[in-house]
């Protein structure tokens, strides 16, 4: 069987590609910090799925840590997925230079940080695939959340070049851009039915988006067409939408 590693593992759409790859006979790592609060749900895989499933403590934020936490995991995962993000309210971010850091950290540093130790690990074997979750936020810079755009933009540029690295060593690369999605993150937002996707609509995306070798996703597919008129229309009159 394979492994993958998940980032980020107690996310709402990170628990929903949990159940997604284990029923699909991949072993599982999941990430995270105060990982023991998965106990609980790691055991439900362990037995809904039979699977093995192993809990490892990570900070995204302490950079410092992640070559020593890649190299300590056994077996060395087939594929690792990205779904650590933090998003706060927009005026919070632009006010509290914690929060702007925080932002980032968690969204863009933190993520690049940890991919490079599995990058140069991947590559070394020709082997795997890395799928990480951005956003549509990313596509273009809007008033309401350029911050987080700013760190999602950031992540996907990266992506894109390091799935130009890695091609030649057989290695897949994927950037997921979600549009709306119905998690605790966006809890506190009203958001349009038809647009906004389940955590398990997602997961089932990103699974057969990453066995057919896709390699930049939107789902819910329509926010591919959403994002491509968004990002058409002139600046002179983007700056006066208010979006």
């Amino acid at each position: 069987m394979n492994t993958v590693l998940i980032i980020g593992a107690k996310s709402d759409i990170a628990k929903a590609l949990a159940h997604a790859y284990a029923a699909n006979h991949s072993h599982l790592q999941l990430a995270a910090r105060k990982v023991h609060e998965l106990e609980r749900f790691a055991n439900d895989l362990r037995i809904r799925h039979q699977v093995e499933v192993s809990l490892h403590e990570l900070d995204i934020t302490d950079v410092t840590s992640h070559q020593k936490f890649y190299e300590a995991l056994t077996p060395k995962p087939r594929g690792v997925i990205v779904a650590a993000g933090y998003m706060c309210e927009q005026q919070l971010a632009q006010q509290s230079l914690e929060k702007t850091l925080e932002t980032l950290n968690v969204n863009f540093t933190g993520a690049v940080s940890l991919l490079n130790a599995v990058a140069n690990d991947f590559e070394a074997r020709r082997e795997g695939f890395i799928v990480g979750i951005s956003s549509v936020a990313g596509d273009r810079g809007r008033a309401s959340n350029y911050i987080y755009g700013a760190a999602k933009a950031g992540f996907s540029a990266y992506l894109s070049g390091l799935r130009n690295r890695l091609y030649a060593s057989d290695v897949h690369v994927m950037t997921v851009k979600p549009g709306f999605v119905n998690t605790k993150m966006t809890a506190a937002l009203t958001l349009p039915a038809t647009l906004t996707a389940e955590p398990h609509e997602v997961a089932e995306d990103i699974l057969n988006a990453q066995q057919r070798g896709v390699d930049i996703l939107y789902s819910k597919w329509i926010w591919r067409y959403i994002m491509g008129i968004i990002t058409l229309i002139p600046e002179s009159l983007f700056k006066k939408l208010h979006l």
